[in-house]
């Protein structure tokens, strides 16, 4: 017989059957203290290849990470089986705090983020001198969003063979971005173009961005001898390169030495995410200027406090130029 009110017990309690017949949900989340700590190298279809230790293997994210995304870069944990064999799948079941981001958009009227890459510090934004046509903008806009996550920027030039580098670096000296410039006869011939690019991403974890045909993956290859991912051509009608890299991809450097991640070639990169405050801090020789600027200046504007600031000595003129354009791209579309 059932009893009821102060004098029942846990034996008293009905319990509903589950008709679907699996377990009740909970809130209550695994800890995982045993989990393996990985390192995301590309993600291709839900499916995605990490580093555990000195073995990479495939794994799948596991559900109760719910719509938090994974990209290469992260430092994740995994469950499961972890030997790397084939037709083995592990499940990624915690993603670490990332120390940097660095996101885009697809044009600068979509709202929605997309995440190129996680805890990299140094963006090498790759463009060719001549076929195709270097695109100014775009490389600006890089610059931004550089910027604004945080990495450092570094320029690269490509085809100095087709034509000379001078008006390029003029343009952006102002910046104080430093910049590596290659050929294509140096790449084929001998490693003197690949070591002074790696020079510079010794212990970096550096993003490569470019559009396509500008030599972006024939450069990684020339870092990464022993991984060569396919290249393409420029199209002779249209001066525009085909997308060969269709997913983004880290490569440990010789030696473990840092790691480049190559991305697929972009048309465009939106900054509708980017707030143009933070674009500031990567000009420290300007910034205490913005003290005296009236409330939500947008640092192009007759009040502005910085005209009176490089008038004054304190920075060079044209450094709040360059200033002032990196703040225009983020009002105005690519190919205005």
């Amino acid at each position: 017989m059932r009893r009821y009110g102060k004098h029942t017990d846990e034996d008293d309690v009905r319990i509903r059957p589950n008709r679907k017949g699996n377990r009740p949900r909970t809130n209550i989340r695994p800890k995982h203290e045993d989990a393996a700590e990985g390192f995301v190298l590309t993600v291709d279809r839900g499916r995605l290849t990490v580093l555990v230790e000195d073995r990479t293997i495939t794994a799948m994210k596991a559900r109760e990470l719910g719509r938090k995304g994974v990209v290469v870069g992260d430092r994740v944990a995994v469950v499961g089986d972890l030997s790397g064999d084939k037709d083995t799948l592990a499940r990624v079941v915690r993603v670490e705090e990332r120390s940097s981001v660095l996101r885009r958009t697809a044009d600068d009227d979509d709202p929605y983020e997309r995440v190129v890459v996680a805890n990299a510090d140094q963006l090498a934004i790759v463009t060719a001198l001549a076929d195709p046509e270097p695109r100014p903008r775009l490389i600006d806009r890089c610059l931004v969003a550089a910027f604004d996550a945080g990495l450092e920027p570094l320029l690269v030039l490509t085809k100095s063979d087709l034509a000379p580098p001078d008006d390029m670096l003029k343009t952006y000296e102002p910046l104080g971005v430093p910049y590596v410039v290659t050929s294509r006869d140096e790449l084929a011939d001998g490693d003197a173009a690949a070591d002074r690019v790696r020079e510079r991403l010794t212990d970096r974890i550096t993003v490569f961005v470019g559009h396509s045909g500008v030599g972006k993956t024939t450069l990684v290859n020339a870092l990464v001898p022993d991984r060569q991912r396919a290249t393409g051509r420029v199209n002779a009608v249209t001066g525009r390169g085909r997308h060969t890299t269709t997913s983004a991809l880290a490569l440990p450097l010789p030696d473990a030495k840092g790691w480049v991640i190559d991305t697929p070639g972009v048309r465009s990169f939106g900054l509708h995410h980017v707030d143009p405050a933070r674009v500031i801090h990567a000009f420290p020789d300007l910034e205490p200027g913005t003290e005296g600027c009236p409330r939500a200046c947008s640092h192009d504007e007759p009040d502005c406090a910085l005209d009176q600031w490089v008038a004054d000595g304190h920075a060079e003129p044209a450094r709040l130029y360059s200033l002032r354009r990196l703040l225009a791209t983020r009002e105005r579309r690519e190919g205005d």
